[in-house]
């Protein structure tokens, strides 16, 4: 009589061919971790960099934008005579070319209080308005010019605003916000 014995366990060739299917898996999900890894703090980095454009593009689209300075007498009911505006004082013209005015500047003690007041204004490190939370390796650059010809107005009555927030070393790509302001003059 002949007894058939069951067989149990693996052979040598099944043991190899699954040796090789899970080394092939681990080596493809170790090659897709490594990247995430080393790459992990960059969105951090441009998150930062967003949030320092998008408030300081942000703080300068909130300032007044008139034919005159708001320090002027009458800043609120300038208009325009010919191409010079009715500015109580002639010097409070606010155009590009004569801004920021003297003394003024972001951090005090007098402030910037007109949008084409922060044309040029570079910081590193970034720091809000008050000069406070200063994030080191951070520097933004502020670039105003006139727009209004883009819009089929006179040239200074709208200002494209860009706000560029580069990080050192070459680590991130600079990252620009950019936004116009029209006149609404004489109102703010």
């Amino acid at each position: 009589m002949f007894t058939s014995r069951s067989q149990h366990g693996v052979t040598l060739v099944e043991l190899i061919v699954f040796i090789v299917v899970v080394s092939v898996g681990v080596v493809g999900v170790l090659s897709t971790i490594g990247p995430m890894v080393r790459d992990s703090a960059n969105p951090m980095i441009r998150k930062q960099m967003a949030a320092v454009a998008e408030s300081l593009l942000l703080e300068i689209i909130r300032q007044p934008f008139t034919y005159c300075d708001p320090d002027d007498a009458n800043a609120t009911t300038a208009t325009l005579s010919g191409t010079t505006p009715t500015c109580d004082v002639a010097a409070n013209a606010q155009t590009l070319a004569a801004s920021p005015q003297a003394g003024e500047a972001r951090l005090g003690p007098a402030f910037f209080d007109n949008v084409a007041d922060y044309r040029g204004y570079a910081q590193t490190p970034v720091t809000d308005s008050a000069g406070a939370g200063a994030l080191n390796g951070y520097s933004a650059v502020v670039a105003i010019s006139t727009a209004g010809a883009s819009f089929g107005l006179p040239a200074e009555d709208a200002l494209e605003i860009a706000v560029t927030v580069s990080f050192p070393a070459g680590t991130e790509p600079p990252l620009t916000f950019s936004a116009y302001r029209f006149r609404y003059a004489p109102r703010y």
